[in-house]
Formats: C-alpha cells, structure tokens, sequence
C-alpha cells in the first residue's frame, strides 16, 4: 500500500513540472508546528479537565479508605500525558516563542519591543529622561 501511494505521489509531481505548476506549502494561522501541537495539547487539556478535577480530589482525600484512593491513583495515570495542564507552554502569538513572553500581551520580548519602538501598541510609552 506504502509503495503504491509512493508511486502515485511521485506521478502527481511529475506531472505537475509538466504543466509548469508551482506546489505552494498550506498556510494557516499559526506560526510553526510547536504552536500546533501545544494547540492541541491545551484541546485536551480542557476535554479532561473536570474528570481529571473529581478523580483527583478522591486521590487526595485522607478520609476515604486507601484502596479507593489507590484507584483514583490509577485512574490518574491511565490518562493521556497530554491531558495534564504543566504539558502545555505559553508561546508568542506572532512567531511562537516560547521564553521571554511578555505577558499582558502574550509577545516574545523581541516582538514586543520592535512593535513598542514603532508605536504599535497601546499602552506602551517610550522611556524618557
């Protein structure tokens, strides 16, 4: 099956330097492919959430007996690792840098400091002495 999509892909290229076409890449509106993914690790994330919260709060309840919290230990861990919330990462909007994020804004440093010099955000003002 592989080889016979192999040979069918390489057809279609073939024929598209017949006719002169150009294969443009698919643009979408995020940055790169780190961007994606922590997209779909923070989708994730919100699908387990409230029964990640019930299961963990009998894990750490001290009143119920240990072999229901042993359980709910389990339960935990039969999740995805992706549906864990310190999986995801703060990235910048623009380029999806993911140190030196500034917040308010959610801006890499870099960014934020290009777009503050020419006056392109609001609420930023030069230092002036």
């Amino acid at each position: 099956m592989a080889s016979l999509l192999f040979r069918w892909s390489g057809y279609v290229v073939q024929n598209l330097q017949v006719f002169n076409l150009q294969v443009q890449p698919v643009r979408t509106k995020y940055a790169d492919w780190k961007m994606i993914r922590d997209l779909k690790r923070r989708r994730t994330v919100k699908q387990y959430a409230v029964e990640k919260l019930r299961v963990n709060s009998l894990r750490k309840n001290d009143v119920l007996p240990y072999e229901i919290r042993e359980l709910a230990s389990q339960d935990i861990a039969a999740m995805p690792l992706n549906a864990h919330l310190t999986r995801t990462h703060k990235r910048c909007a623009v380029t999806s840098r993911a140190r030196g994020l500034v917040h308010r804004w959610r801006l890499s440093r870099i960014v934020w400091r290009h777009l503050a010099d020419y006056n392109k955000l609001s609420g930023v003002q030069r230092a002036m002495w």
